[in-house]
């Protein structure tokens, strides 16, 4: 019974990070592509305030759900 408990709490946590990964990745903008994005990449790249902009945040919202979703799903398929 434990284990069940523990099953549907990890499954739950793992639909709701696949969800708030998902609408992470739409809501950041595309990269530019074409040789326009060599001579200015670098400015942006190397920006300084990247972090504390919505981009930054987004970024790193999507790489703390991409790894609760990775643990999530490891820990489901040694449960079930």
């Amino acid at each position: 019974m434990a284990m069940t408990v523990l099953n549907v709490i990890v499954t739950v946590l793992l639909v709701l990070t696949a969800v708030i990964l998902i609408a992470t990745v739409l809501l950041q903008p595309g990269e530019s592509s074409g040789l326009g994005s060599i001579a200015g990449g670098a400015e942006t790249f190397f920006g300084k305030n990247k972090a504390k902009s919505m981009e930054g945040k987004l970024a790193l919202v999507t790489k703390v759900s991409a790894g609760v979703f990775i643990v999530c799903a490891l820990v489901v398929a040694m449960i079930g």
